[in-house]
């Protein structure tokens, strides 16, 4: 990173949005304003990360309202994701470019299209717009794309997580004139770099510094579950909320969102689900609930909700854990702000240990492994039943340790697994190793079969005694 300090004025930006900016009162640009500044105003292709706060707007807004003259035809298309932030992005580009006199015109759906068409009828430099009403507007003539000469793209990672990505390459393909590519995004999975290799063939890439990570300072906790009793660990959680908490959990997948917030609604839980195939109004109407606190608990990916800007937040859970480390951290620090107590819960499953572990490590963060917190008093019965669930107790072989109340100078571990496995009718391969002292016998049993064996050794009598088999926790 170029860390020689700067500030606006040395870059001889054209005197209308000088002054813009001066009025703004803005003097130093931001780090991904001061990375990506320069590279865009020489008209290359820049991929740049950067969070929603950070200036970015001004970091491709800066170079699109200086390249663009105003003469009522679109030259340059910023996409973004949401309605929300089309406005956001056209209103500070407006404020930037002072008396310079280019049309900025906003095109999204949700509102009056006739209106919208009108305005772009009348003249557009500068269109900001979300891609489906982009594309309806494109295919109804309201909109030529063919004069584009700038090409962005606002919040890329958002734009995948609603399912954006097709409308925005039918766009990108309109644009064949297009001089010049920028892409902003928070974080970059695969598919959004894979989009910036096909939107891009040579683009710089920058990053801003704020994208280091602050840790929050609130009560984390981790549960050992299995995937089976994930839900009953929620409900316990969920029972002891109080009055007025609220509760945001995170799936890694927009199905599993929706698949949780039905089940909950099986147990009389109320939750709503927030992700990126949810109508527009709804997500909005979700949000605005949520912080007014009509809603107590929301079901989020990480990419949804980012727009959940929510102080009341009490209780984080990562129903399951994230893919990096550095998404961990900001799901947990939405809890405990503004002076307020804060919990974070994770659940940990066999395959999740490596994952939190290296959490753990790479942030110096303790994470406790702790048991599911009790009922409150006065609550006798979960809200979710536990379940049975052999996965949780099996090793990573599959297979589950039951432990007999025989020893070995009652059987041999040979005589005691001929018994198991005529009187169960199982294959040899379904016992596993055996294990005997003075007074008990460990014998494991393939997972896909331990139940049943255990019910069948529980009925039958092995040379007249009882084997009270029990599990062993691995």
């Amino acid at each position: 990173m170029n860390s020689a300090k700067v500030d606006f004025s040395s870059w001889g930006l054209q005197a209308p949005i000088a002054k813009a900016i001066e009025a703004n009162g803005w003097t130093e640009p931001t780090e991904i304003q001061r990375e990506a500044i320069p590279l865009a105003r020489q008209g290359l292709d820049v991929v740049g990360q950067a969070r929603t706060g950070s200036g970015k707007t001004g970091a491709f807004g800066i170079p699109i309202l200086e390249k663009c003259t105003p003469r009522g035809e679109p030259q340059a298309i910023v996409l973004c994701p949401t309605r929300e932030l089309a406005v956001q992005v056209a209103e500070e580009m407006d404020s930037l470019q002072g008396d310079k006199g280019l049309s900025i015109q906003t095109v999204y759906g949700g509102t009056d299209l006739e209106k919208q068409a009108k305005r772009l009828n009348q003249g557009a430099d500068i269109v900001v717009g979300t891609p489906g009403r982009v594309i309806d507007m494109t295919k109804r003539g309201h909109l030529n794309l063919e004069g584009i000469i700038l090409f962005c793209l606002d919040e890329a990672d958002r734009m995948l997580d609603m399912g954006f990505f097709p409308d925005v390459l039918w766009i990108f393909e309109q644009t064949a004139n297009r001089e010049q590519t920028m892409l902003f995004s928070a974080t970059f999975p695969q598919e959004v770099l894979d989009a910036a290799d096909e939107f891009m063939s040579d683009a710089v890439h920058v990053m801003s510094d704020d994208m280091e990570v602050e840790i929050p300072e609130i009560d984390q906790y981790a549960i050992k579950i299995g995937r089976a009793n994930k839900l009953w660990a929620l409900g316990r959680i969920i029972c002891r909320m109080n009055e007025g908490d609220q509760m945001l959990v995170f799936a890694n997948t927009k199905r599993m969102v929706d698949i949780l917030s039905e089940r909950l609604g099986k147990f009389r839980i109320r939750a709503i689900g927030l992700h990126g195939d949810l109508a527009q109004g709804k997500r909005e109407k979700i949000i605005q609930s949520f912080k007014e606190g009509r809603e107590s608990i929301v079901i989020a990916t990480d990419v949804a909700a980012r727009g959940l800007d929510v102080d009341g937040i009490t209780h984080v859970v990562n129903y399951d854990l994230p893919d990096d480390t550095e998404s961990y951290v900001h799901r947990i620090g939405r809890t405990g702000r503004m002076g307020r107590k804060g919990e974070a819960w994770s659940f940990v499953t066999r395959e999740d240990q490596p994952q939190i572990e290296k959490i753990s490590s790479t942030w110096n963060m303790t994470i406790p492994i702790v048991d599911a917190p009790p009922l409150p008093k006065g609550v006798e019965r979960d809200p979710i039943g536990r379940r049975e669930d052999w996965d949780e107790v099996s090793d990573v072989f599959g297979m589950v340790k039951i432990r007999l109340s025989i020893g070995k100078s009652d059987s041999t571990k040979r005589a005691l697994a001929d018994w198991i496995t005529n009187q169960a009718r199982i294959p040899d391969i379904v016992i596993g190793e055996i294990s005997q002292n003075d007074d008990e016998t460990d014998v494991e049993i393939h997972v896909e079969k331990v139940a049943y064996v255990i019910g069948v050794i529980k009925a039958r009598e092995f040379n007249g005694m009882s084997l009270s088999p029990i599990i062993v926790e691995t």
